[in-house]
């Protein structure tokens, strides 16, 4: 079949599900669900016989766009917060995982630039850091405490002060991206170039390996959640960039929805590494090395699996099932 006929075949099916998913209609998830089998159908006819045809472009979207839907009317046995977190964050997670890869790659990328600036320039580190961080942390160093600085507060006081500060990083990352994604990509720059300075500094002092063991204790969550929010920001700003065969203004309305529950499934991870950045760092050189390493990788491994792993996961199973009734 020619794709000018397929296109006309199908075009009224089409805007029924454009309806159903952007319009005011309503209908429940069982017509949304035989809705959903449909498109996918149409879908693979296409990606078989037109494949570099924007009708592909424009069906796989629409079926991302009924699947959402599909689950998220769909009755739940539990709560609308545990849904949230459950099913509908990782769901737009793997719709929207080239975002997260471009944010990884950007983050990874500046960070090496951190570490070979501060390498190639012993002023660079001091330019990033300020005067002030690095002479007092010089200074814990020849004391034996190269992570002392987060002792200083109390302990209530550190976590509430640093959390606030966290959010707002995590804030601005997100929404910069309504600057066409420019904003969020200068504050991921600026954040990853200072990590890998800063991470040099400790290697150049020789104590770069007491430094992970305090400041990943809290940094595993405050960083990864950091590239995240700055994902959110991308996806908001593609929202604006590229409508595809939608209309510049509900491109945006659905960028900003989904973006939106991306950034704010962070807010947990920032939360507990606020907690542990004041109430357990401080104690990360007293502490077992198995427990420092412990907590490290816990955090690492609980947040990895959350947006990189579970996803993945969820999707094959949901699918699975969508197929198994056919």
């Amino acid at each position: 079949m020619r794709e000018v006929a397929f296109i006309k075949q199908n075009k009224e099916k089409w805007l029924e599900f454009e309806q159903a998913i952007f319009g005011k209609s309503k209908k429940n998830p069982d017509d949304l669900a035989s809705l959903y089998i449909h498109l996918m159908n149409d879908l693979a006819y296409a990606q078989t016989y037109y494949p570099k045809s924007k009708t592909v472009v424009y069906l796989n979207y629409l079926a991302s766009q009924t699947y959402q839907k599909v689950y998220k009317t769909k009755r739940e046995e539990t709560n609308r917060l545990v849904h949230f977190f459950k099913t509908e964050v990782p769901l737009l997670v793997y719709e929207y995982r080239r975002y997260l890869l471009y944010a990884f790659i950007l983050f990874f990328a500046c960070t090496g630039i951190g570490v070979l600036s501060a390498h190639n320039d012993a002023t660079f580190v001091r330019l990033i850091l300020g005067d002030g961080y690095v002479n007092q942390t010089l200074e814990n160093i020849k004391e034996g405490n190269p992570v002392a600085i987060y002792k200083s507060g109390s302990n209530w006081g550190s976590f509430i002060g640093i959390t606030i500060n966290n959010l707002m990083v995590g804030m601005r990352c997100y929404i910069y991206g309504i600057f066409a994604g420019i904003g969020t990509f200068f504050v991921l720059i600026q954040n990853s170039i200072m990590l890998g300075s800063f991470q040099y500094f400790f290697y150049q002092e020789k104590v770069f390996w007491e430094s992970v063991r305090g400041i990943w204790i809290h940094g595993a969550m405050e960083i990864f959640g950091i590239v995240i929010e700055s994902a959110a920001g991308f996806i908001l700003g593609a929202s604006i960039l590229f409508p595809k065969t939608f209309s510049r203004l509900t491109s945006f309305k659905t960028g900003l929805k989904n973006s939106l529950k991306i950034f704010l499934s962070t807010m947990p991870f920032t939360i507990a590494a606020g907690f542990l950045e004041g109430f357990i760092t401080r104690y990360s050189i007293d502490m077992p090395r198995a427990l420092n390493v412990l907590i490290i990788l816990g955090t690492l491994a609980l947040i990895s699996f959350y947006y990189l792993i579970y996803p993945y996961i969820l999707h094959k199973k949901l699918t699975r099932k969508h197929v198994s009734t056919l």
